[in-house]
């Protein structure tokens, strides 16, 4: 893996090493710890929700409904290092579905990375979901290393509510109407210490914390693939009055793969 931005005195010497002395110059695969510290949340944020997408050169989110076909080996090896760091994976009720969610795991690499930081041995997931249509005979309901929790609105069908409560499922109520209010569900983990959060989308819950103006962050890997078709983007829902504007935090490189992070300005 190279790191392309930013260019620092380090990125310069190693580089000069290599046409001297055959060192890598960065161009390797780098270990976890290396990750961790490149993605590392902000230690000065009250509250930080950043997003981890990819999408093909063609725009597309997903292929066949799945992100799995546009990923590669390292991109999943980024995908484990966020939730590594997270407090919650917030994701949507039909990515769930989609994509087979489990309970987040353990993972010794990070265990003393996450106690110093004052956390769990795993990020809890939070699904966002105005129906209520989950299965919680799955392993996510029945078996997580840390609670899951779902998040819905005060207008939810109270008899969904209630049997997700009686299934032992946490539900926290955070909007008015049926839906979910993006900003009150940043709100609502953040009380609960779940300051560190990353939403794996899908594309209409990143369109919803992209319109209410709560995104901080995006992690987005563009696979050099294309897909043609009529996939969604990463982002899906109504236009913004006004394009949210970004800054370019990081850019590596592996493959042909581009991970990129951009913090909003």
């Amino acid at each position: 893996m190279r790191q392309l931005f930013p260019v620092t005195d380090m990125t310069a010497s190693k580089t000069q090493v290599t046409a001297v002395g055959g060192v890598d110059g960065g161009d390797r695969e780098w270990s976890l710890d290396e990750l961790a510290d490149a993605y590392a949340y902000p230690e000065d944020a009250e509250v930080w929700l950043r997003a981890n997408m990819v999408s093909s050169l063609d725009g597309a989110g997903q292929h066949e409904g799945r992100s799995q076909p546009l990923s590669s080996d390292t991109d999943m090896r980024i995908f484990g290092t966020l939730r590594a760091l997270a407090d919650v994976v917030v994701v949507g009720a039909e990515t769930v579905r989609l994509e087979g969610y489990r309970p987040a795991r353990a993972r010794e690499v990070f265990a003393e990375r996450r106690a110093a930081a004052g956390q769990g041995p795993a990020p809890a997931i939070a699904i966002v979901t105005a129906s209520l249509d989950l299965d919680l005979s799955l392993p996510l309901f029945t078996s997580p290393l840390v609670p899951t929790l779902v998040l819905t609105g005060a207008g939810a069908p109270a008899e969904r509510i209630a049997a997700t409560r009686d299934a032992g499922v946490e539900v926290l109520l955070a909007g008015d109407g049926a839906a979910v209010d993006p900003a009150r569900a940043v709100a609502l983990l953040a009380e609960r210490g779940l300051r560190r959060q990353l939403t794996e989308g899908g594309p209409r819950l990143l369109g919803q914390f992209t319109a209410a103006g709560v995104l901080d962050e995006l992690c987005l890997t563009l696979s050099p693939t294309m897909t043609a078709g009529e996939a969604q983007r990463i982002a899906h829902g109504p236009s913004l009055a006004l394009p949210t504007r970004f800054g370019l935090a990081s850019l590596l490189e592996q493959d042909g793969f581009l991970f990129s992070r951009y913090r909003r300005i």
